[in-house]
């Protein structure tokens, strides 16, 4: 510690540059990990809020579009409730529209068809819970786009018109646009296409999204489904079904997973370069007696210093910028858990770029000191 810390000091512009290069990694690290929980949740918080444990689609759906191409048949959820270990089971619709209110206001909903006495529909924080044909429970987000309980939305070119009842508590969006919860039979027809005072046809009141299940942690789904004709996806599975969800967090993974990489390299090149200038104190300080095992933990100390104190810098700059991106449409969420999570990893894997690099202390003759080269 006392050759760690002195060099340091020492040469404090050296470690100074070293330090803002780990401290602007860690700040992309803080705003990267904020950008990826806000567009989760504008992804999926919707999905999150629902208090289910699975989804049965139609059966060989494809995955990651199961919510725009399922169709299964409403009778499914009896035969679900029947399933060992299952708690409960209701059907489940979803379609994204495009709405106007009674004001002017242009919004993009996620309806979310529930029957409105099942287990499924969600209680309003602010106005009235879901009730009648024609009524709307929407996100809380959507009162910051300037509607209001009690305006009239008409959906699309339908003319389809829904009273906007009540708001949710918290966020619920889906791919990105705000949660309307409407009657399961409205839902039908809205998807169907069928016009106000059209005649509907029979088969629209057969046909939902999927069954939303809940269930104990021990169902069999796959066998479940299997036995109903359906295809079970968990909750977590079922995000990826989301408009968009998969592409967007995969790209910031990958990003996430270059700068990682990017900060092992740095360090260790940082580190090598030291090791290499320190060729000559090294080995008059192996002449000395001082073991390989003192100078590797005095460097790699040294290493540990410097990414803990430009990491904790950078993590604050980060969080700093994160709280005032938070304060804008921007979808961003700053939670600590991803925070600590990139914080300790970035450290980890500086500390084995910098291990890399100082083992060629091993490789320093403590002759060199005396001239034995000569």
């Amino acid at each position: 510690m006392f050759l760690a810390v002195r060099e340091l000091a020492f040469a404090r512009s050296r470690y100074v540059l070293m330090g803002g290069v780990v401290a602007l990694i860690a700040i992309l690290m803080v705003l990267l990990s904020g950008l990826s929980v806000g567009l989760v949740n504008d992804g999926v918080s919707g999905l999150k809020q629902l208090p289910v444990t699975s989804f049965a689609f139609q059966k060989d759906v494809s995955k990651d579009s199961a919510f725009s191409r399922s169709l299964v048949d409403p009778a499914d959820a009896k035969t679900w409730r029947d399933v060992s270990g299952v708690e409960d089971a209701a059907p489940f619709g979803n379609t994204l529209v495009n709405a106007k209110t009674d004001r002017d206001v242009d919004i993009d909903l996620a309806l979310f068809g529930v029957e409105p006495d099942s287990w499924l529909a969600p209680e309003a924080t602010d106005g009235a819970t879901l009730s009648g044909p024609d009524t709307v429970l929407l996100s809380s987000t959507a009162e910051e786009e300037g509607v209001r309980v009690g305006d009239t939305i008409t959906i699309g070119q339908l003319g389809t018109t829904l009273t906007v009842g009540g708001f949710l508590e918290g966020q619920h969006t889906f791919g990105h646009v705000d949660i309307g919860y409407l009657a399961l039979p409205t839902w039908q027809e809205i998807r169907a296409g069928v016009r106000p005072g059209e005649k509907v046809p029979d088969h629209v009141y057969d046909e939902v999204t999927a069954i939303a299940v809940r269930a104990d942690s021990d169902a069999d789904l796959t066998a479940a489904a299997d036995s109903t004709g359906t295809t079970a996806l968990t909750l977590d599975e079922s995000f990826g079904a989301s408009p968009g969800y998969t592409a967007e967090t995969s790209t910031l993974q990958l990003i996430q997973g270059f700068l990682y990489a990017i900060c092992a390299l740095v360090v260790g090149a940082f580190f090598t370069v030291i090791t290499i200038q320190r060729r000559q104190e090294i080995a008059v300080l192996r002449a000395m007696g001082a073991s390989t095992r003192y100078l590797l933990r005095d460097t790699l100390m040294q290493s540990l210093i410097l990414l803990v104190v430009s990491a904790g810098v950078g993590i604050g700059v980060g969080v700093a910028a994160g709280a005032a991106i938070a304060s804008t449409p921007m979808p961003f969420a700053l939670e600590l858990t991803p925070i600590a999570t990139a914080t300790l990893t970035l450290i980890v894997l500086g500390m084995i770029g910098a291990t890399v690099a100082v083992l060629r202390i091993t490789r320093v003759d403590p002759l060199t000191a005396l001239g034995g080269n000569r």
